[in-house]
């Protein structure tokens, strides 16, 4: 069985402070992940994020070096 990769999914509060953060509205944020503004919204006030969703973020908007290592898990799982 392939192993599950964890994803720990931000707050309401982080998504907004990311958001803010780099200056963006939340269709520019959320549309690199492919996730509507009305969405986007939605986790933005609460909604729980669900795990692809937050490794999208995670890949796009985290750290570079961890980003690299969730990639490299990823392919790693898919050969």
């Amino acid at each position: 069985m392939p192993q599950r990769h964890k994803a720990q999914s931000p707050s309401a509060e982080q998504l907004l402070d990311w958001r803010k953060k780099r200056k963006l509205s939340q269709s520019e944020f959320w549309a690199p992940i492919g996730v509507t503004q009305s969405a986007g919204s939605r986790y933005e006030s609460g909604r729980p994020l669900p795990i692809p969703i937050a490794l999208l973020l995670d890949l796009v908007y985290g750290p570079p070096k961890r980003s690299e290592k969730l990639l490299a898990k990823l392919r790693a799982t898919g050969q």
